[in-house]
């Protein structure tokens, strides 16, 4: 039961988050529900009440990538023919990803 309570509550701030989006049209709703939770762990939300779900989430984190290699594998051709493009986008998108919170936290452990 807990497990499907903080499910539901992350769900909850998913939803929060493509309200947003539709309202705003700036970002996906996915991100705005994920700022949303990030912001209300940070002003005290517990993270016992995430851990459940997470948890689950985290254990079945592998199956989340299946898809992407069967893109992968399905459409290997038509990504050789933009091999540059790619790379370039694979490198710029994960500097963008991490570079914002290595800066936000610093040194912090």
């Amino acid at each position: 039961m807990r497990v499907a309570a903080s499910f539901l509550g992350i769900l909850a701030f998913y939803l929060l988050g493509e309200g947003l989006s539709r309202a705003l049209g700036l970002l996906p709703g996915s991100l705005w529900g994920m700022a949303l939770l990030f912001l209300a762990l940070r002003l005290g939300l517990p993270e016992a009440w995430v851990a459940p779900a997470a948890g689950v989430l985290l254990r079945a984190m592998a199956l989340f990538f299946v898809p992407v290699g069967v893109g992968v594998l399905a459409y290997a051709e038509l990504l050789a023919s933009h091999a540059l493009a790619v790379a370039l986008a694979l490198l710029l998108g994960t500097a963008l990803t991490l570079l914002p919170p290595a800066l936000l936290l610093g040194g912090r452990r």
